[in-house]
C-alpha cells in the first residue's frame, strides 16, 4: 500500500527512467535545423569528424550522442522519408545502454535500432544486429543500409544455408553486420575448430542488438547450440523399443502416497516425464528377452523405451512435428515455424522415427555446444528490444544483468481488449469462434485468429471451409508465404488463422475503411502458455493509435487449463449452473488463466536456470580450451616453449607408469619397466643406461634423450616448418580430446541426475565430477601431443601455392605419414592422417552441428 501511493506520488523507477531520457530529447530536437540545413555532403563531413574523434580517442561514443542522432534522423528523413519520433531517439538511448527497450508493436524497433548502431559502430570494432529469421536479417539490413550507406557505413549480412567463408567474413569485417542467432552462435562454434586464424569469420564481440529479446533470449534459452557428429551406433534398439512401447499399457499415478500407480507407466504432463511401473518394467524385460533391463549392458535399451514412450506419450504429431517428405521436422513451440534440419538430441528424434515407421538416421554426439546465454554475454555491451519484455524482467536481471524500460507509445493505444470467454468443451468454443468470425467478415471487419498448434489451425480451417468463410491459413506447413500473409491480415473482410503468431517483425497495416469498422479483430483460440506470446498476438492490432479489438475464447479442454488450472475454474462454471453453449466472461477467470500461465512461465524458468547452471560449468571449461587453442593460432606463440613445459611433465608421467616415484630408494627401481614404457613411447634406452640414478638425473637423462631425438628429427626442416607443423598437430591432439571431453560430459549429465536419490546435489556432483574429466583432459592434451610430436615421421613434396606461407621454406613437411595422398580425399575407413591410430571417420572425419534438444545436418555447415 505505502508502495503504491509512493509510486503515484513519485512515479514508478520506470517513469523516472523515461524522464530522464525525454530532458535529452529536447536537446536532440534543438539540433534539427542545424544539421536539415547541411547539404549531403557536410552531413557526411560532420559524421566522419566525429567517426575520426572516436577512433583517435579524443572522444567516447556517448559523448557525440546527441549529436550523432540528430545527424541519423537526417540521415533517415533523406534516404527514407522516416522521421524518428521522440520515444524512437529514448528507445535508441535505451538501448545504447546496454538495456531492454519495450516497444509497443507498430512504434518502428527497426528504425529505433539505427540510432545506436551508428552511433557504436563508429569505433569500427563492428556492430550486430540479431533478427529471429533471415528474411527480417535481409529485409532489414537493406531497408536500413540505406542510412548507413549514407553516412559511409558498410553493411553485411549473415543467412542460413550461404555457408562461402570468405562471403561470411566480409559480412563480419562490416562495420555492421545483419543475422539470426542461430547463425552468429553457429559461426563462433565452426570459428574455435578452424586450424588457421587467417579461416576464422567473426572477429570481436563488441556490441549486440537482440530484436524480439524475449523469443530469442527466453524462448530459444532451454536449446544449446550444438555442433554434433556421428555416434557410429546401430540403430536396431530404436525398432525394437518403438514395438515394445506401442503394446505398454499407461495407467495413473497414485492418488496418495500409499496408492500404486496402475498399468505399465504414468505420464506427468507437467514436467513432461514417464515413470514406468514395476509391472511395466517386468513387461519390458519379457518383451525385450532380458533377465534385468537396468543391467549395465542394457542400460541403452533403457534408454531408448523411455525416449519410445515419449515419443507416443508426450510428442504430438502436427502439435510437436510434422512428417514431410519421409522426414519428421520438428515445429517450433514459440513460433510456429518449422524448424528444417534440426533434430531431438538423446535419442528422441530416432525415437519419433521409428514411431512414424520413415528411415530412422543415425544418432549423434556433440563436438562442439554453448546456450544461447553464455553466446550473448560474449559481448562488451548487450542490448534487446521487443512488444513484450516485462513479464519476464526478473529473468533478464539475474540471467543478462539486463533492465527493461518500457517506453510509451507515440500516440495512446485505443484497442478494445475483451475478457476471456471459457466454455466447457472445446466443440462448444470452437462453435463460438466460428461463429464469432461469421459476424466480423460479413460487416467486413478483418480478422487475425491465433491458434496453438497446427492441428487446431487445420480444425478451424475445415469448419471455415464449411462455413464457406474465405480465409489464409499461417502455419509450420506454409511459412514460406510467411510476410505476405500476414501483411493482408489487415485488408477489408481478411480472415488469417496464425499458429502461435508467426509473422512478427511484419506490419499489419489497415485503411480508413477498416478503421470505421473498429480496427483489425485479433481472436485467440487458446492461452498460450506465455502470457508474451497472447500479448504479441493481441499487440498486431491497434498500432499507432489504430483502433482494434481482441478476446481470447478458451475451453476446460485446452493444455493450459487441462494440466494447470481447471480445477477453480471447473467449481465455478458448475456453481453458476453453465448449460451447454454458455460461457464465462469474468474478470475473476481471467486472472485465474494468468495464474496458470505464471506457474507455467515459473517451470520454464527454472528449466532456463537448470540448463545455464550446468552449462556455466562446461563455459569455464570451454574458455579456457578456446583461449590455448587461440594461443596455439597465433603466429607469435611459442609453441616450442610449450612443448618442452610438457615434455617435462611426460616424463614424470612415464616415471609414474613404471611406478617410480621421487623419494623411493634406487634399488626399489624396476628398471626393465622403465625401459619398456620408454621404448613404448617412441625412445630407445637400455636398463643399463639408467642405472645407479636418482629420481632427479633419471628425469634429466630421459627428458634429455626424448628432446635430443626429437630435435634431430626436426633439424633437418625450416624453423617457419617445425613451427607450423608443432602446432598443427597440437591443435589436432587438442580437438580429437575436446571432444572426447564432452562426450563424456554429456554422459555424465545424462546419468548425474539419478545421484539425487542417493541425497547428493546432482548439480555439485556435476561440478566435482567435470572438474576431475577436466584434469584429465588437460594431462590428455599434454601427454598426447608428446606422444604425436615424438612418433611423427617426415616425408617430403615439393611446396604448393596453396600451402601456408608459413610452412614452406625450402620443402613442405607433412606428417604424419599416411597411404592417403595430399589432396586426396581421405576415406572414411583409411587410417586418419593424424596419426591417431583411429579410422578417419572416428576421428577427424566427425563433424555436424545441431541446436539444443535439435541438430542441423553438417552437410550444410
Amino acid at each position: 500500500m505505502i508502495t503504491a501511493f509512493m509510486q503515484k506520488v513519485f512515479g514508478t523507477k520506470n517513469d523516472r527512467e523515461v524522464k530522464k531520457y525525454f530532458r535529452r530529447v529536447a536537446y536532440i530536437n534543438s539540433l534539427e535545423s542545424k544539421y536539415q540545413a547541411m547539404s549531403d555532403d557536410e552531413l557526411r563531413a560532420k559524421f566522419n569528424e566525429f567517426k575520426a574523434q572516436v577512433q583517435n580517442g579524443e572522444k567516447n561514443q556517448d559523448e557525440l550522442l546527441d549529436d550523432v542522432f540528430a545527424i541519423v534522423r537526417e540521415a533517415s528523413k533523406r534516404t527514407l522519408n522516416m522521421r524518428h519520433f521522440d520515444v524512437q531517439l529514448i528507445g535508441g538511448m535505451v538501448l545504447n545502454d546496454g538495456k531492454i527497450a519495450e516497444m509497443k508493436t507498430g512504434e518502428g524497433k527497426t528504425l529505433v535500432a539505427s540510432l545506436p548502431v551508428v552511433l557504436n559502430a563508429m569505433s569500427g570494432k563492428g556492430v550486430h544486429v540479431v533478427t529471429v529469421n533471415d528474411y527480417l536479417a535481409k529485409r532489414d539490413a537493406t531497408q536500413m543500409g540505406e542510412i548507413y550507406k549514407f553516412l559511409g557505413l558498410s553493411v553485411g549480412v549473415i543467412l542460413g544455408g550461404e555457408y562461402d567463408d570468405s562471403a561470411r567474413k566480409a559480412a563480419y569485417d562490416s562495420d555492421i553486420t545483419y543475422g539470426t542467432n542461430n547463425e552468429f552462435g553457429f559461426d563462433y562454434l565452426r570459428d574455435n575448430m578452424k586450424m588457421d586464424f587467417k579461416d576464422k569469420v567473426q572477429r570481436e564481440h563488441n556490441f549486440v542488438i537482440v530484436d524480439e529479446v524475449d523469443s530469442i533470449l527466453i524462448d530459444e534459452a532451454r536449446t544449446p547450440l550444438i555442433i554434433s557428429g556421428p555416434t557410429n551406433r546401430t540403430l536396431d534398439g530404436y525398432i525394437k523399443a518403438n514395438e515394445v512401447a506401442r503394446q505398454m499399457k499407461r495407467g495413473e499415478p497414485p492418488a496418495t502416497p500409499q496408492e500404486k500407480a496402475t498399468g505399465d507407466f504414468t505420464v506427468d504432463e507437467k514436467n513432461r516425464t514417464i515413470a514406468i511401473t514395476e509391472e511395466g518394467i517386468s513387461k519390458a524385460e519379457k518383451l525385450f528377452g532380458v533377465a534385468n533391463l537396468y543391467d549395465m549392458e542394457n542400460a541403452i535399451l533403457s534408454h531408448h523405451l523411455d525416449q519410445a514412450l515419449k515419443a507416443h506419450n508426450l510428442f504430438e504429431k502436427d502439435v510437436h512435428y510434422v512428417v514431410r517428405d519421409g522426414q519428421v521436422v520438428i515445429v517450433d513451440e514459440f513460433t510456429g515455424r518449422l524448424s528444417e534440419g534440426r533434430r531431438f538430441s538423446e535419442g528422441l528424434h530416432q525415437a519419433l522415427e521409428a514411431k512414424e515407421g520413415v528411415k530412422i538416421q543415425e544418432e549423434s554426439q556433440t563436438l562442439a555446444d554453448i546456450t544461447f546465454q553464455n553466446y550473448f554475454r560474449l559481448y562488451k555491451k548487450l542490448s534487446g528490444m521487443t512488444g513484450t519484455a516485462q513479464t519476464e524482467a526478473t529473468e533478464f536481471s539475474q540471467i543478462y544483468k539486463l533492465d527493461v524500460v518500457s517506453i510509451p507509445t507515440n500516440v495512446p493505444v485505443i484497442r478494445k481488449d475483451n475478457n476471456d470467454l471459457i466454455y466447457k468443451t472445446e466443440n462448444e468454443k470452437f462453435k463460438a469462434v466460428i461463429d464469432e468470425i461469421k459476424k466480423a467478415h460479413d460487416r467486413g471487419q478483418p480478422v487475425l485468429v491465433g491458434t496453438a498448434s497446427i492441428e487446431k489451425s487445420e480444425k478451424l480451417h475445415n469448419l471455415l471451409v464449411k462455413e464457406k468463410i474465405p480465409h489464409s491459413v499461417l502455419n509450420a506447413k506454409n511459412h514460406e508465404k510467411e510476410a505476405e500473409i500476414i501483411a493482408q491480415a489487415g485488408a477489408r473482410g481478411a480472415v488469417t488463422i496464425a499458429t502461435n503468431m508467426a509473422g512478427r517483425g511484419v506490419d499489419i497495416r489497415i485503411d480508413d475503411e477498416v478503421r470505421n469498422l473498429g480496427g483489425l479483430y485479433i481472436i485467440g483460440t487458446e492461452r498460450h502458455e506465455s502470457r508474451r506470446i497472447d500479448n504479441q498476438l493481441r499487440g498486431r492490432s491497434g498500432r499507432q493509435g489504430d483502433p482494434g479489438v481482441s478476446r481470447f475464447y478458451l475451453s476446460l479442454e485446452d493444455n493450459l487449463l487441462r494440466i494447470f488450472g481447471s480445477d477453480r475454474i471447473k467449481a465455478i462454471m458448475t456453481r453458476l449452473g453453465i448449460e451447454e453453449g454458455e460461457s464465462i466472461d469474468s474478470k475473476m477467470v481471467t486472472r485465474a488463466v494468468e495464474n496458470a500461465q505464471k506457474k507455467v512461465e515459473s517451470l520454464h524458468f527454472e528449466s532456463r536456470k537448470h540448463i545455464l547452471e550446468y552449462d556455466d560449468v562446461a563455459n569455464e571449461q570451454r574458455k579456457t580450451v578456446y583461449k590455448f587453442r587461440n594461443e596455439l593460432l597465433d603466429p607469435n606463440f611459442e609453441v616450442g616453449e610449450k612443448i618442452k613445459q610438457n615434455r617435462a611433465e611426460f616424463v614424470e608421467h612415464l616415471l609414474a607408469q613404471a611406478e617410480i616415484y621421487a623419494g623411493e630408494p634406487k634399488s626399489e627401481y624396476n628398471l626393465e619397466k622403465l625401459s619398456s614404457v620408454i621404448i613404448s613411447n617412441g625412445a630407445l634406452m637400455q636398463p643399463d643406461e639408467l642405472k645407479d640414478l636418482d629420481y632427479a638425473e633419471l628425469e634429466e637423462k630421459i627428458t634429455a634423450k626424448f628432446e635430443s631425438d626429437y630435435e634431430e628429427k626436426m633439424g633437418v626442416i625450416g624453423e617457419g616448418q617445425r613451427k607450423y607443423l608443432e602446432k598443427v598437430l597440437c591443435l589436432q591432439v587438442l580437438d580429437t580430446a575436446w571432444r572426447e571431453h564432452l562426450y563424456q560430459m554429456d554422459i555424465l549429465k545424462t546419468g548425474i541426475g539419478l545421484r539425487g536419490y542417493n541425497q547428493k546435489d546432482p548439480l555439485t556432483e556435476y561440478k566435482k565430477e567435470s572438474f576431475n574429466l577436466f584434469m584429465e583432459l588437460v594431462s590428455r592434451i599434454k601427454f598426447e601431443s608428446i606422444k604425436l610430436l615424438t612418433a611423427v615421421r617426415l616425408s617430403f613434396s615439393e611446396p604448393t601455392e596453396s600451402a601456408p606461407q608459413e610452412a614452406q621454406d625450402n620443402e613442405t613437411a607433412s606428417a604424419p605419414e599416411s597411404d592417403e595422398k595430399p589432396g586426396k580425399k581421405v576415406s572414411r575407413n583409411a587410417p586418419c592422417p593424424c596419426g591417431s591410430g583411429k579410422k578417419y571417420k572416428d576421428c577427424h572425419g566427425k563433424s555436424g552441428p545441431k541446436k539444443g534438444a535439435f541438430a542441423e545436418d553438417w552437410d550444410k555447415i
